[in-house]
């Protein structure tokens, strides 16, 4: 998955709809979940803040951006992490990170 967004922008918003490996929708049921956006060769995440979960039963998030994640341009990795109920943690997605790219604003 790519997304590409406009330096200082806040709007499309990033959606996606979590799913295992078999393709099923996670049931988000009372879960939380976090999006974690880190600078492609940074040590450390410049965005930890949490998603909205739009539909728990289908698994479908959105981050709402805010001015500060997209002030530098740039390549990112993203991911969102679900911590469940039971205390469990389940990143999305687990196999690759999601390639954010934030172009460089002309104004």
């Amino acid at each position: 998955m790519a997304f590409t967004i406009k330096q200082n922008d806040t709007s499309p918003q990033i959606a996606a709809t979590l799913q295992d490996g078999d393709g099923t929708a996670i049931d988000l049921t009372s879960a939380t979940v976090k999006f974690h956006m880190k600078k492609v060769g940074a040590a450390a995440a410049t965005t930890d803040a949490d998603a909205t979960v739009l539909d728990a039963n289908t698994g479908s998030v959105k981050y709402v951006w805010t001015s500060t994640d997209t002030a530098v341009a740039g390549s990112y990795l993203a991911e969102f992490e679900v911590t469940y109920t039971n205390g469990g943690i389940e990143t999305f997605p687990n196999d690759q990170s999601i390639a954010i790219l934030i172009t460089e604003d002309l104004a």
